[in-house]
């Protein structure tokens, strides 16, 4: 597979991975509190709403595209992302989903992109890590006006960061620059 068929793939699990978060929050979980997200475990004793390890997924992808496509597609797939991400929320989520997605994901590709020279998978867990951060907290408080799930949030991203480590070394030798 070349860099551009590898950029264009993330680039759709990238888009996928929207409406699939905002229906795992409602659907998805071991339970569900009225009123309020489907959690699920992400360590012992901590439990984050469902879409998270979706979205840590998607801020993996985004730098997939950024380093396949060039940092223009990067921002159009946030531009898209956004404006997905509103139109399938639950109408009680479109504006936390909207603006925690577009936050998380510029915050990601402003770290990604001075640190992407220096090392692949350095770039790509900082970027994350930056984007998750921003995604939880912006939108635990625009959707339920609470942090009460954050360090379930974090820990749930960062497994979806984890996994996708591995892949992200075979992406230097696709993608080399």
């Amino acid at each position: 597979m070349n860099s551009r068929t590898l950029g264009w793939l993330a680039f759709a699990l990238f888009l996928a991975c929207i409406p699939l978060a905002n229906w795992m929050i409602g659907h998805v979980g071991t339970v569900c509190v009225p009123n309020g997200p489907c959690l699920v475990p992400v360590a012992p004793g901590l439990m984050a709403p469902s879409g998270v390890l979706t979205v840590g997924a998607a801020l993996v992808l985004r730098d997939v595209v950024q380093r396949c496509l060039g940092l223009w597609a990067g921002l159009a797939a946030i531009v898209l992302g956004t404006g997905l991400s509103a139109l399938v929320a639950p109408s009680a989520l479109v504006v936390a989903s909207g603006v925690a997605f577009g936050l998380s994901e510029l915050a990601d590709c402003a770290v990604y992109t001075p640190l992407q020279r220096r090392g692949l998978v350095m770039a790509v867990v900082a970027s994350s890590c930056v984007g998750l951060v921003v995604d939880s907290v912006a939108f635990l408080a625009l959707a339920f006006g609470s942090l009460e799930f954050l360090a379930g949030q974090v820990v749930g991203k960062l497994w979806a960061v984890v996994f996708a480590v591995p892949l992200i070394r075979l992406l230097r030798r696709v993608a080399p620059a």
